[in-house]
C-alpha cells in the first residue's frame, strides 16, 4: 500500500436545506439550526407525511433561465455545487484526459420522470420534453458537469441508494490511486421532493408520520429514544479530489485528505441494516488508510432517525472503533438527502476537522440507552483530531466508509 497516491481535498460545493453554498451549511450545522419545515404546497394535501427538509432557494435561480430549463432538478443541484467546488478548489489547469467525474445519486431524474408520465396520460406523446430523457437519466448530473469541465477521464455514476454520494468519492479516490485521472469532481445529488416518493416511502415505514404532533423541526432526532423515521431532504455535495504532487505543484489550498474507503455489500435484505457489513466496511477503511480504531477521533453518523437503522450503526462503530469517538449526527439539521447525503457527511468531518468543531446533533433530548457512542448533543464539541470516519448506508445493502484526514 506504500506505493498509493495520496489524495487531497482542494475544493468543496454544497446546496442542502440549510444553504445555497457550503459556508452557509456549515454554518447553519454550528447553529444547529433545522432545515425541515412543513410542506405547504397542494400537494401534499392527504399525504400521510407532510413534514420534508426542502431547499432555501430555487435552484433554477441560480442558473441561466435556458439551462435551467433542460436539467431535472438533481442535475441542477450538481451544476450548482460542482461550480461553487471548482472555483473554491481554483479551477485547476488539468488536462481533459486526467480529469475525471464521479456523482451518484439514488434515484436520479425522478421528477422529471413523475412530471413526464403525468403530461404524456393527460397530453400524448408529442407533448413530452425533448430534453426528457437527458433529465431523467441517472447519469445526467455526471455527464452535464463533465461537459461544462471538458473532463475526459470518465463521467461516471454510482447508484447504491443512499449511500451514493459516499461511493461516488471512494471511486474518485480509486481513479486517482490507479493513475487514471490527477482531478476528480465527486459527490452525490438529489432531488425527489414528490407526493409519489414521500408516499412510497411512508408506506414502507421509512419516514417519520409526525408533523402534526411535533415541531417539523423537531422530527428528525437521530439517536434519539423518542426517534421515529427520517425526514427526507434535497441538495448536493461536492469535492474536488486531486493526486498531491498535482495539488502541491500549484500551490493549491488543501482541506484535508481522503486516506482510505471501503465500499461492502451485506448480500442481507432489500432494506434492513447489517451490522457486520457494516463493520467490515469501517474496518476495511481503517485498512485502506492505514489507521488504527485509536486514530480516529470523530465520527460522522449516517443515522437517518430510524429506530433500527440508527441502532445497528452505533453498534457497528462501537464494535470496530469502540466508544471513545466523537460522535455527529447532521441529518438531525438537514434532513436525509439520501443519495447526496454521504458527500454532505464528508465535507463536514473535514470541515470539523479543519475547525476543531464538531456540530451538536439537534433534538437530542434523550440518547437511547442501547446506545453506547459519545454523540455529541447539546453544545458543539471543541478539540483538536487528526482523522475521522463518514459512514453512508443504503437499501439494498451497500455500505460505504469514508476516512478523512486534517490538513
Amino acid at each position: 500500500m506504500s506505493d498509493l497516491a495520496e489524495v487531497l481535498v482542494t475544493g468543496l460545493g454544497a446546496i442542502t436545506p440549510l444553504g445555497a453554498d457550503t459556508a452557509t451549511t456549515w454554518e447553519g450545522m454550528l447553529a444547529g439550526r433545522s432545515g425541515a419545515g412543513l410542506i405547504e404546497e397542494e400537494w401534499a394535501a392527504g399525504l400521510p407525511v407532510r413534514v420534508a427538509a426542502g431547499l432555501p432557494v430555487d435552484p433554477a435561480s441560480l442558473l441561466d433561465r435556458v439551462e435551467a430549463r433542460k436539467l431535472d432538478r438533481c442535475e441542477q443541484l450538481a451544476m450548482i455545487g460542482s461550480r461553487e467546488a471548482w472555483r473554491d478548489a481554483g479551477a485547476p489547469e488539468v488536462a481533459p484526459e486526467r480529469l475525471a467525474v464521479v456523482i451518484g445519486t439514488g434515484t436520479g431524474g425522478v421528477l422529471t420522470t413523475l412530471g413526464q408520465d403525468d403530461t404524456f396520460e393527460k397530453s400524448g406523446a408529442r407533448r413530452l420534453s425533448p430534453f426528457a430523457v437527458p433529465m431523467l437519466m441517472p447519469n445526467g448530473p455526471a455527464a452535464w458537469v463533465s461537459m461544462e469541465l471538458g473532463a475526459q477521464a470518465g463521467a461516471r455514476t454510482p447508484v447504491s441508494a443512499c449511500a451514493s454520494g459516499a461511493e461516488a468519492i471512494a471511486m474518485g479516490l480509486d481513479l486517482i490511486r490507479a493513475g487514471r485521472a490527477d482531478v476528480v469532481v465527486a459527490g452525490g445529488t438529489e432531488a425527489c421532493l414528490h407526493p409519489f416518493t414521500i408516499a412510497a416511502f411512508a408506506q414502507m415505514k421509512a419516514l417519520s408520520t409526525e408533523g402534526g404532533e411535533r415541531d417539523p423541526r423537531a422530527v428528525s432526532r437521530p439517536f434519539d429514544a423518542d426517534r421515529s423515521g427520517f425526514v427526507m431532504g434535497e441538495g448536493a455535495g461536492l469535492l474536488v479530489l486531486e493526486r498531491a504532487e498535482f495539488a502541491r505543484a500549484r500551490g493549491a489550498r488543501v482541506y484535508g485528505s481522503v486516506a482510505g474507503a471501503a465500499v461492502t455489500s451485506s448480500a442481507d435484505h432489500i432494506t434492513a441494516s447489517d451490522v457486520a457489513g457494516q463493520v467490515r466496511a469501517v474496518e476495511s477503511a481503517l485498512a485502506d488508510a492505514r489507521l488504527s480504531p485509536r486514530d480516529i477521533g470523530v465520527v460522522h453518523a449516517h443515522a437517518t432517525s430510524t429506530p433500527s437503522g440508527d441502532l445497528a450503526e452505533a453498534q457497528a462503530v462501537a464494535k470496530a472503533l469502540g466508544t471513545h469517538p466523537v460522535v455527529t449526527a447532521t441529518k438531525s439539521m438537514t434532513g436525509h438527502m439520501l443519495g447526496a447525503s454521504g458527500a454532505i457527511g464528508a465535507i463536514a468531518a473535514l470541515l470539523a476537522l479543519r475547525d476543531g468543531t464538531v456540530p451538536a446533533t439537534r433534538n437530542l433530548d434523550r440518547l437511547d440507552p442501547e446506545i453506547t457512542l459519545d454523540v455529541v448533543a447539546g453544545h458543539n464539541r471543541t478539540g483538536s483530531w487528526e482523522a475521522a470516519l463518514a459512514n453512508s448506508f443504503g437499501f439494498g445493502g451497500h455500505n460505504v466508509s469514508l476516512v478523512l484526514k486534517r490538513a
